[in-house]
């Protein structure tokens, strides 16, 4: 293709190339490719589309800036032009080291990149390994989630572009942080798509929870893969992350032999390899299914890791109490042991919310621990309760530190969500900014029926589009002052750096994990390798645990001690032992 300005639009008679003002008419290629003899070749331009002699342009699909948003223009970006100073930087790849999730527009109170750069010190202080940033491409809007992308080659200027995300790449990189990027290629936003004037880049009559399915397996379904290919080889290229977190992999609807999950597989392995660093991808899915992370020599797609929420809503169950919904297939401690022995709960058994069998089991021969990555609390499990109310609304600090435990001292892959760390109070509701009062009012009332089957307060869901709500989501730094948000800051540092020093705490292998528990006192311990236990009290009041123990390696609470044969646990205790 002779410009950086081509175009694929089989559905378009004639397409204009409007740049810098002046009309180029472009030239139909093999393939349905539009190019345009005259245009621009070097420089800053602003440009857009006229499609079929219409008057108004539309964006790029591959548009790498939109200054004014998602209905306006589209800018040249030219990623080759930063300069990189992370050479020194050696990812360890999806090692077991923990994953901190965040929002850049509420994990400041400026929400930009470089103000997130001024946190990065306290992340590496914190002993995290990898940032993860929710979606950062372009919306319609000034603040959302993330997941209502229109254009994903941009990224949303409020945050600071495309070079404001060079910059912060670097600096995490210059840290020893890795950057793990979160994608979403199941649908797009319901404002501001024109992709589909251009091209069938969906697929009509092939729905999920979110609209139209992406078209991976139609006709002209080819070029539409490369186009997701080619953003998701973007990110590595050209912004240097070191993983991609893909958003619902189960509503990408694809029927192809290869199907676009191995193929994602197989372009970052060779990306990999061309850029000569480890690069890795971690699929989000509900389906309990672990042929994502299967090796591809055995039938699978080869992802290096999926999300467990069986963890999560195990670990949430014993923790708080709550039944409802998805939760009440996990009312016991078992649900819990069991989770940590086979990795999913739901493993080809019966899942009373779905009423249905679901899952099917994990060969522990053929998968590392390290591959399932897991959490207490999200962007999801927090921003999809009624009043998006976080953990510390419900537990006091004894339980907030032992959720930690559960997590950190987990055999699984621990993310933890901004401000999770110090027991932050500030809620993290949905929160969405449409311009269009009536997408505005079909969220606000679509949110609301998303709840009933939880059996949560409809008055308790705050209005997405109120400005309230997303001001409400910042996190209140000044919360680090109070003395118990400090206390707990010191716990997960003390875990964090604990689960990096301690083998048996790092050991990947499904044999080195054994369980055992007693469902009526409410006491679990968790046996990592040989010589390290986890111990814990769900109980409101002391538990005597049967167990051998020679040395306490951390607690949560004062007032645990050791015997002959035994361990002594205050209410909602927890302690990671030597035995």
């Amino acid at each position: 293709m002779s410009s950086r300005f081509n175009v694929w639009a089989p559905k378009a008679q004639s397409v204009t190339l409007l740049a810098d003002g002046q009309k180029h008419p472009m030239v139909a290629r093999d393939g349905d490719w539009w190019e345009a003899p005259g245009a621009p070749a070097t420089g800053e331009v602003d440009y857009g589309y006229l499609l079929n002699n219409a008057e108004n342009p539309v964006p790029d699909p591959r548009s790498r800036r939109q200054p004014e948003g998602v209905h306006k223009l589209s800018r040249t970006f030219d990623a080759g032009t930063y300069s990189w100073s992370d050479d020194s930087w050696v990812s360890p790849g999806l090692d077991g080291s923990v994953i901190y999730e965040l929002h850049i527009g509420t994990f400041t109170p400026e929400g930009t990149f470089d103000a997130a750069v001024g946190k990065l010190d306290y992340l590496a202080n914190l002993g995290v390994q990898y940032i993860e940033l929710l979606p950062v491409n372009a919306f319609n809007g000034t603040h959302n989630w993330g997941y209502d992308g229109v254009l994903w080659y941009a990224i949303h200027e409020l945050y600071g572009g495309p070079e404001g995300y060079q910059r912060f790449v670097d600096a995490a990189h210059q840290r020893g942080l890795g950057v793990i990027q979160d994608v979403v290629y199941n649908h797009l936003g319901p404002s501001g798509n024109y992709l589909t004037q251009f091209a069938p880049y969906l697929t009509e009559g092939k729905a999920n929870t979110w609209g139209d399915s992406l078209n991976l397996d139609g006709p002209l379904s080819d070029e539409v893969r490369r186009y997701v290919v080619d953003n998701l080889l973007m990110w590595f290229r050209d912004y240097h992350v070191d993983g991609l977190r893909l958003d619902a992999v189960h509503a990408l609807h694809d029927e192809r032999a290869i199907h676009i999950l191995e193929e994602f597989a197989v372009e970052t392995a060779h990306c990999a390899e061309e850029l000569g660093k480890p690069l890795f991808l971690i699929a989000e899915s509900d389906l309990n299914n672990p042929r994502l992370i299967a090796a591809r020599s055995a039938g699978g797609y080869g992802l290096a890791g999926q999300w467990s929420d069986d963890f999560h809503h195990a670990a949430h169950v014993n923790l708080t109490g709550e039944t409802a919904g998805y939760y009440s297939d996990f009312d016991s401690v078992g649900a819990l042991a069991k989770v940590y022995r086979e990795g999913f709960f739901h493993n080809g058994t019966w899942s009373s919310f779905r009423e249905r069998s679901h899952g099917r089991p994990i060969d522990p021969a053929k998968h590392s621990l390290h591959q399932l990555v897991v959490c207490t609390q999200n962007h999801d499990q927090i921003g999809n309760r009624a009043a998006g109310d976080r953990l510390s609304g419900t537990l006091n600090s004894a339980q907030l530190a032992q959720a930690a435990v559960l997590n950190i001292a987990g055999p699984f892959t621990p993310m933890l969500f901004m401000g999770e760390e110090y027991g932050a109070t500030t809620p993290w509701p949905f929160f969405t900014s449409h311009p269009e009062p009536e997408l505005g009012k079909a969220t606000a009332e679509g949110r609301l029926a998303e709840f009933e089957k939880m059996g949560w307060d409809p008055e308790a869901v705050p209005n997405p589009q109120d400005p309230g709500t997303f001001a409400s989501a910042k996190l209140d730094w000044s919360e680090l002052e109070r003395q118990d948000q400090a206390g707990l800051l010191n716990i997960y540092r003390d875990l964090i750096r604990l689960r990096r020093e301690n083998k048996d705490l790092r050991n990947p292998d499904f044999t080195s994990v054994s369980v055992e528990f007693d469902e009526d006192q409410r006491w679990l311990v968790l046996r990592r390798g040989k010589r390290t236990a986890v111990v814990v009290n769900f109980a409101g009041e002391q538990r005597e645990v049967p167990l051998a123990a020679k040395e306490v390696l951390l607690s949560t609470e004062p007032g645990e001690s050791i015997g002959s044969g035994t361990v002594t646990l205050p209410a909602h205790g927890a302690a990671i032992l030597k035995v």
